[in-house]
């Protein structure tokens, strides 16, 4: 059975009402091609210096290149994208923020085979969130063709609703393919996995998630952007990355200052890190 998909033209509407729905939306072509080539030819030295995963379920034949903010201007682009940050608002609009989780490029090599079924919010230390509240938004944009023999995402459609710790077989889901620059969005609660990649080509994917302000970040933004890196960067890049308070009193410095005054003193001075 073929995934359900939408257009480019598609509003954050319509993205977060089949995510509430079925726990994933692809839309497609939602970036021309070329931005992701631009992405991967700046990445491309990070790419070719990541060492294989040291397990399993992190792929041994599967590179994970994280930092993108810092080593990708491109990216920084695909962390903020209106309909991304639309969507990702609507879908985790029950808390007071939300902040950026985890950015990293996958490139799953061939002969890799797939991935245990899965729920990314599991990295919180596996905490039984209550069936309905979604503490994760994802994304992973295609930065090659995703096929079902190149490794395409699998997902099972409608389990963001299932009981957790379920422990599902990889015929219960379905490849999410999709052309390059399209983007899949799924829920932290959403049982899928990597498919297995039995072409002759790396499957490489953009995979950047949000989550609620209020949980640590899978990938320490802090310290994968070096400050002086940061300090150029936009104010709602660096509230998303998480220089902001999370929600009343989660994340301030010091004598209750705003985190942005830390990076961007200026900001402070003008009366703007408390906005």
């Amino acid at each position: 059975m073929a995934l359900e998909r939408l257009p480019s033209f598609s509003t954050a509407a319509d993205v977060a009402a089949m995510i509430g729905r079925d726990g994933y939306a692809i839309v497609e072509r939602a970036v021309a091609p070329a931005l992701l080539d631009r992405a991967r030819a700046e990445l491309q030295p990070h790419l070719d210096a990541t060492p294989f995963g040291p397990d399993d379920f992190a792929g041994r034949r599967t590179r994970r290149t994280g930092g993108l903010i810092a080593r990708s201007a491109t990216c920084r682009d695909l962390v903020v994208h209106p309909l991304v940050l639309g969507a990702v608002g609507k879908v985790l609009g029950h808390a007071t923020s939300f902040q950026l989780h985890l950015t990293q490029v996958i490139a799953i090599g061939p002969g890799e085979p797939g991935q245990t079924i899965h729920r990314d919010q599991w990295a919180f230390d596996f905490f039984p969130f209550p069936q309905g509240y979604e503490v994760q938004c994802n994304t992973i944009w295609a930065m090659t063709d995703f096929t079902e023999a190149s490794g395409a995402t699998r997902v099972i459609p409608g389990s963001h609703r299932f009981e957790d710790k379920l422990r599902l077989p990889v015929s219960d889901s379905e490849p999410a393919e999709m052309a390059k620059g399209s983007v899949l969005f799924y829920t932290g609660s959403l049982y899928h996995g990597a498919g297995a990649n039995r072409s002759d080509a790396v499957r490489v994917g953009v995979n950047i998630t949000y989550s609620l302000a209020w949980l640590r970040q899978e990938e320490n933004q802090y310290l994968s952007v070096p400050l002086d890196i940061a300090r150029t960067l936009p104010v709602e890049l660096l509230r998303l990355m998480g220089y902001a308070r999370g929600a009343y009193a989660l994340g301030y410095v010091d004598d209750l200052r705003d985190p942005i005054a830390v990076v961007r003193p200026d900001l402070d001075q003008v009366g703007l890190a408390g906005s």
